[in-house]
């Protein structure tokens, strides 16, 4: 086969309409091989003699969009050294642009002989099988593509509300479906789904990971299950073949891009799950797959004084070496690539303070911040960082630099806390629904530095967390030793399933509670798709392995998770509608334009200020809190000032009827009530206006708001 020298830039396969230019870095490779297969799968290699940089490269006339291929890298095999070359594995090019398939589970795709696996080296043997028959193989990809006048719809932070799904998830039971488009990219673009997150009203779509990930790792073989969430990726580029209705012979690529498209024109960005920090590969008893096989020791974090062996700051094995160039590279390259030419519009990073360790600490100064910082694409998408891992210090909350926004597992931890028969200061109730400013202002940041959540993919679902006190993994074949033991829930005095009536009505009124706590704080809210439907997992608190109706929507409402969804909609309008409840600005406990009340206050149930005692308080949990709307700081994008109706917002998380006074500074005004999470609507179809000094009785576990139309100017 004729193959002439190409160049070494673009890492990946790069079809110009003649043939296909292929390149791949490995610093300590001795040789490596192009293996081009055909349709009927058989293969022939190709030696890329030509090295520049580290990168071996090679261009291959006639080949075609459609080309299936994978790459044979030959080097020494020391594992004690940290090399774990071995030709006789077929290994996937981490730049390719699509894959054809999943990993097979077989001994052959690992780099050792998995006959010794009950041997303490088993690791330093070495296989001679082949693994190309069980790997799955890069396609060469025409990329061209009709965006017609596609554009990122470009949401301010400020009104953002986040819709966090899984591509199969959502659509896989979906009735109004076609069939064939369940459970994939095309199912997420029909107009069906569409107008479902339209009118849900959410402006912003995240993702569960879609690079292409590891379906079937070693420790699910022979369970039946497979990997579900998908943080086990093998390749940075690929769009997850398995979410593809229309091929996979490259064709997912275009069907990605057409749904990118479809939620675009209906205004919804799109936010990808990444995961940079670990691959799918495993641990030094891991198969060799991609990475591993093309250069171990510059692609991962080796241990320094015993190489055969990986640091692991994320719990699945090995962490990414992001000290090394070639590395940071692949990352930057990545993330540029789904932006430029995948049109998303932000990422959320897996594990992310696993990307500051240059050395062994978290660093806020790592080259990785640096880089995005000036990167002039991504320096302005939506960045959010997961804010910890699982290494010593690695817990990080409101440490990430500038541009990043957070997940803020304390705005998680703290209301939930508020919501049980649990302590919780009323200084750290009020930092959390404000938009955390202990932790952001300091800095620099804005409120949407703080991403809101109560529930997430990883742990219950909003159901189950007022459902179960213990997590029921069962299904998980783990003897449920996996997932979070300490959830903060509460189970409302049953667990599980009831036909005790008033403890289901305390579980639908502490589902209204959360929601309107987190719709209605500063900050950017990010909801847990399906907790507006009353999704549950049966308890299941890390359903990572559960490609199952545990984890995908039931779209059959009961009467009771249609009024849930109803008013999770009102709700979301309601947030949108009002800017004095997504400010842009931090609330300064004072007046800005002279309307003589402060823009924010606090009060206690009988309508006078907290105290410094009382904010101290861990057993509190009455508290009411003013936003003035007459007193924003952040003018319109015409620079003129806002206006906006003022609101009273009251919450009583007691197990008794709490009184609350109006509080005298705001009793002339008139207060009519907009919602009561006591009703099962949520909402008010006949709003009530209140009188001065008239006394409003907050049943047990239950939220009130007032609202003033425009009275403070």
């Amino acid at each position: 086969m004729t193959v002439w020298p190409g160049r070494p830039h673009p890492l990946g396969a790069t079809w110009d309409g003649q043939g296909t230019n292929f390149a791949l870095f490995s610093e300590n490779a001795t040789a490596v091989e192009l293996c081009l297969f055909d349709v009927g799968g058989h293969e022939t290699r190709v030696a890329l003699t030509e090295v520049e940089n580290y990168v071996w490269h090679g261009y291959v006339p006639g080949i075609q969009p459609g080309q299936r291929y994978g790459y044979r890298v030959h080097g020494p095999y020391d594992p004690e050294t940290g090399h774990r070359f071995n030709a006789h594995k077929l290994l996937i090019d981490p730049y390719a642009r699509a894959l054809d398939g999943d990993v097979q589970m077989h001994p052959a795709t690992f780099g050792y002989n998995m006959a010794e696996i009950a041997e303490e080296d088993t690791d330093l043997s070495f296989s001679e099988t082949d693994s190309a028959a069980y790997m799955p193989k890069g396609i060469v990809i025409d990329p061209s593509f009709d965006w017609g006048d596609d554009c990122h719809p470009d949401t301010p932070w400020h009104r953002t509300v986040i819709y966090e799904t899984h591509v199969k998830g959502i659509t896989q039971r979906h009735p109004d479906l076609p069939e064939e488009l369940r459970g994939t990219y095309a199912g997420l673009a029909h107009p069906v789904m569409i107008d479902y997150l339209k009118s849900l009203g959410i402006t912003a779509i995240e993702l569960l990971p879609v690079h292409h990930f590891h379906a079937f790792p070693g420790h699910l073989a022979g369970t039946g299950l497979r990997n579900y969430w998908g943080y086990d990726s093998l390749n940075y580029f690929s769009p997850y073949t398995g979410y593809s209705a229309t091929g996979t012979a490259g064709q997912q690529v275009n069907e990605f891009k057409r749904m990118v498209k479809a939620l675009h024109r209906a205004g919804i960005e799109v936010i990808l799950d990444v995961v940079y920090n670990h691959t799918g590969e495993g641990s030094h008893l891991g198969p060799t797959l991609t990475l591993r096989g093309i250069d171990n020791a510059a692609y991962y974090r080796l241990v320094e004084d015993d190489p055969r062996y990986y640091m692991d700051f994320t719990g699945c094995g090995n962490s990414l070496n992001v000290r090394h160039p070639q590395v940071l590279k692949l990352i930057m390259d990545s993330l540029r690539y789904w932006v430029q030419e995948m049109h998303v519009d932000g990422f959320r990073f897996d594990l992310a303070s696993a990307l500051a360790r240059e050395l062994y600490e978290v660093d806020s100064l790592a080259a990785f911040f640096d880089i995005i910082h000036q990167d002039p694409v991504l320096s302005t998408t939506k960045l959010i960082a997961e804010p910890w891992d699982i290494g010593e210090g690695g817990y990080q909350v409101g440490n990430f630099p500038l541009l990043w926004s957070e997940w803020n597992g304390k705005y998680r931890d703290s209301l939930r806390d508020f919501w049980r028969d649990h302590d919780c200061r009323l200084g750290e109730f009020a930092f959390r629904i404000t938009g955390s400013s202990d932790l952001y202002q300091a800095n620099g940041k804005r409120p949407h530095a703080s991403i809101n959540f109560i529930t997430c993919h990883d742990g219950f679902t909003l159901r189950d967390l007022v459902s179960y006190n213990e997590k029921h993994n069962e299904a998980n074949q783990e003897d449920s030793r996996d997932g979070e033991s300490y959830n903060r829930s509460w189970n409302c005095g049953e667990e599980g399933d009831t036909d005790d009536p008033e403890i289901l009505t305390l579980r639908q009124r502490q589902q209204r509670n959360f929601l309107v706590t987190l719709l209605l704080s500063q900050g950017v809210p990010m909801l847990l798709g399906g907790d507006e439907l009353g999704r549950s997992q049966g308890g299941n608190n890390n359903s990572y392995c559960q490609d199952s109706d545990i984890s995908w929507y039931n779209w059959h409402l009961t009467p009771e998770n249609q009024q849930l969804l109803d008013f999770t909609r009102r709700l979301i309008q309601l947030r949108r509608q009002h800017p004095n409840l997504s400010r842009r600005h931090w609330f300064q406990g004072r007046e800005i334009h002279g309307s003589g009340i402060h823009d924010i206050g606090w009060y206690n149930p009988s309508g006078q200020e907290i105290t410094e005692d009382q904010w101290h308080d861990e057993s509190a949990k009455a508290i009411g809190v003013f936003f003035n709307g007459a007193e924003l700081m952040a003018p319109n994008p015409q620079g003129e000032r806002v206006l906006d109706d003022s609101f009273l917002l009251m919450f009583n998380a007691q197990p008794i009827p709490q009184e609350f006074h109006i509080p005298p500074t705001l009793k002339q005004r008139a207060w009519t009530l907009v919602l009561d999470t006591q009703k099962d609507t949520g909402f008010v179809a006949d709003p009530h206006s209140y009188i001065p000094d008239e006394v409003i009785t907050l049943a047990d576990f239950s939220i009130v708001v007032l609202r003033c139309q425009q009275c403070f100017q």
